[in-house]
């Protein structure tokens, strides 16, 4: 008998959310969306409340919720409406709730993250900032209050399932050698260094194989997001930075790899189309249909691999000096890095000023040790405060 599984999706109307919805469409027998939550798409987020009926809607912007809450009440639908970060994380710690899948992108999406990881939830982890910002704490927290993490993320996703059943996390005594984390090299792999200062944000977001958010392409087009990946594969699967090895690989048909000390090579291949790893999550260890086109192999011809650049992506050897370094210097990177993406994309400064503001901020903001949540938020917004006033110095 299929048991009906409740579910909060926190960002749901970004690309992971709507990809969500689409593989819960598809099987109204298992899944049931209790909580929906955005920033302040309200068009969007009335059509979802209309089409699955949630119990909640969560607005993370006050007024947006006072307009959804008129909506809803006009179109005669029961959903309550609610706002603000604590909302965030109400509906996340929901007894009823079986399963949230965190899809808020940024630092913003920390704290629900880790109300579900508190109350023992299965956690679908799409959000990069809970284990890039602070990664320790919020697996210590997923370990003490015996909540369930599946990586979304198409790389890690395939990278839990190439690895040993029960992995626990020991490489030599389960014969693992190295995680081999798969990049497609974004829109610039081939484009010359110089030509970089005259990147338009339109050209960043134009991701050659995945349909993504703006501040995520963005990332993907610097490597940023890669390096992020990084520090999640290191929390998620306790692997030191040397036992993970970036390869580019411009078709993203591997998602991932794990090397085996046997020589063997375990991949995960498929279309690029986030519903895959997110049915294997939510359906895990059962395996659901997803939507996605089965990948043919004579299509796709021929598979290519490449060594990352360094002085093309400066971000991606930014994330492992972070990594190397600990404590709150991830979480410094992170913030710095989204107060980068977020000026470039407002074309406040040059695509190739990111890395510099990045370092900047990594310089400036005290190297220190987390042991606690407000530590971590304590480093973001340090880090924040030290990248605005360096785009001030930039401006003419």
């Amino acid at each position: 008998m299929t048991i009906l599984r409740h579910l909060t999706i926190l960002g749901s109307t970004g690309s992971i959310g709507e990809s969500t919805l689409d593989v819960v469409a598809r099987h109204p027998n298992r899944f049931k969306v209790t909580a929906l939550t955005a920033n302040n798409n309200i068009e969007k987020m009335l059509e979802q409340c209309q089409r699955f009926q949630p119990r909640y809607a969560v607005m993370l912007d006050v007024a947006s919720a006072e307009q959804l809450a008129k909506m809803l009440k006009v179109a005669s639908l029961d959903t309550e409406v609610l706002s603000g970060v604590e909302s965030l994380e109400k509906v996340a710690s929901l007894p009823e709730i079986d399963m949230v899948m965190a899809a808020i992108v940024g630092a913003a999406g920390i704290r629900p993250t880790f109300a579900a990881a508190r109350t023992g939830k299965l956690v679908l982890l799409a959000n990069k900032e809970t284990l890039v910002m602070a990664g320790r704490i919020f697996m210590d927290l997923v370990k003490d209050h015996h909540a369930t993490l599946l990586p979304i993320d198409s790389e890690h996703n395939a990278i839990y399932q190439s690895l040993p059943h029960q992995f626990n996390g020991d490489f030599s005594a389960q014969g693992v050698s190295h995680i081999l984390l798969t990049a497609s090299g974004g829109p610039f792999r081939e484009r010359s260094v110089a030509s970089l200062e005259q990147v338009t944000p339109e050209q960043a977001c134009a991701h050659p194989n995945w349909d993504m958010g703006r501040k995520i392409s963005v990332d993907s087009a610097t490597m940023m997001n890669k390096g992020l990946e990084v520090i999640e594969a290191h929390w998620l699967f306790s692997a030191a930075p040397e036992k993970i090895q970036v390869v580019i690989h411009p078709q993203s048909v591997i998602h991932s790899m794990v090397q085996y000390i046997d020589g063997s090579v375990l991949a995960q291949l498929g279309n690029p189309d986030m519903r895959t790893p997110i049915a294997h999550a939510m359906a895990y260890p059962e395996r659901i249909d997803s939507g996605v086109e089965p990948l043919n192999m004579f299509d796709v011809a021929h598979l290519d691999f490449e060594s990352p650049d360094f002085e093309r992506f400066p971000c991606l050897r930014l994330a492992y000096d972070a990594l190397s370094m600990g404590g709150n210097m991830p979480a410094i990177l992170n913030a710095a890095n989204e107060i980068a993406v977020e000026a470039f994309l407002d074309e406040q400064m040059p695509f190739t000023a990111i890395p510099f503001m990045i370092e900047h901020a990594m310089k400036q903001v005290k190297h220190e040790e987390i042991s606690a949540l407000d530590d971590v938020l304590s480093a973001d917004a340090s880090a924040r405060d030290v990248a605005r006033e360096w785009l001030k110095r930039l401006k003419p």
